[in-house]
């Protein structure tokens, strides 16, 4: 059957009755799993190269992101260990499948406690070779982005991943997306190491809709995982990549479509969709590496003599945890 993820992100603004909403939006609508993220402040690590950024001849060479800054908008967004297990709670009474994104090994054991049986791995942590193997141990499926990862990576990855129940969704980590640069034959590339694939797609819902994300289904995705709201557009972070319960209505028409009439229908209402097809394997762009130089490791556990995001433990490191 194919997995429609509702990514309820950051759209709740730390607010659990939105997020409850949201929920019940997403199950209306057609989506299977409903998905938080689960990001404490305290486990932002400081790193002094992002609090200026770098700038060289017009170019960014490293990303500005102040840690005091960011500590306390993600502070606002936080959603306790109680609303936790109730949104675990919600998504069973909506017949959705509760998912989170475990963006630190500390966090593992308590997830998998809360009532996850389905983890995410955001596209940074492709390569967090130690947190897949406790995922892996902890869940019955975990889903992995492999979005600004290297080829390699990625298939250590889905060794360490071989004898588990685990899926590859292609992703590409610019926000938003330009369509030409979605290189969708990625999957198949993809398909040779797991059976199970699938898109997390971050394109700009104003201009581009849903082409993407039904471009993917019609090239055979089992795995569709978008930004979802019930706001507008502005109203959150996430806003211009999220789609709406009626976009997500719209996708689970297009899921009952047969294969076929998946790729008439694109050829069609969308004559140019093959723009989105790209390579199956290729270099990663300087603005995806870009990224990969922020997103990587702006995470980690806290030691125990930990203060103001230094001395921490990252997800690639071997260091048993506290």
């Amino acid at each position: 059957m194919t997995q429609l993820i509702a990514e309820f992100c950051q759209n709740h603004n730390g607010n659990m009755e939105l997020l409850a909403r949201m929920v019940e939006a997403a199950a209306k609508a057609g989506a299977t799993h409903g998905k938080m993220q689960t990001i404490l402040a305290d486990t932002i690590a400081y790193r002094p190269q992002f609090e200026e950024g770098l700038i060289v001849d017009g170019v960014t060479k490293s990303i500005k992101r102040p840690y005091g800054a960011e500590y306390q908008r993600l502070k606002g967004l936080e959603v306790s260990q109680k609303d936790t297990l109730r949104f675990v709670d919600l998504c069973h009474q909506n017949g959705l499948v509760p998912m989170t994104t475990c963006f630190v090994r500390a966090h593992a054991r308590d997830l998998a406690q809360a009532g996850f049986k389905t983890i995410k791995v955001a596209s940074y942590d492709c390569s967090s070779y130690p947190m897949l193997r406790e995922l892996g141990s902890l869940f019955n499926e975990v889903v992995v982005s492999t979005g600004a990862t290297f080829d390699d990576e990625v298939l250590h990855a889905a060794a360490i991943l071989r004898d588990k129940s685990f899926a590859l969704l292609h992703c590409v980590t610019l926000y938003p997306t330009p369509l030409d640069q979605m290189h969708l034959l990625r999957m198949q590339w993809l398909r040779t190491l797991v059976p199970r694939v699938g898109f997390s797609e971050h394109s700009l819902v104003s201009r581009d809709g849903l082409v993407a994300s039904k471009a993917a289904l019609a090239l055979g995705a089992d795995i569709i995982e978008r930004h979802f709201t019930i706001l507008g557009p502005t109203e959150s972070r996430d806003g211009p990549v999220s789609i709406t319960p009626q976009h997500m209505a719209e996708l689970a028409a297009f899921v009952a479509l047969s294969s076929q009439e998946r790729m008439q229908r694109m050829d069609v209402e969308h004559p140019d969709w093959k723009v989105m097809c790209g390579q199956q394997r290729r270099q990663l762009s300087d603005d995806e590496l870009l990224n990969r130089d922020y997103y990587r490791g702006r995470f980690a556990s806290p030691r125990p003599e930990s203060r103001n995001g230094t001395r921490m433990i990252f997800n690639w490191e071997e260091t048993p945890l506290a």
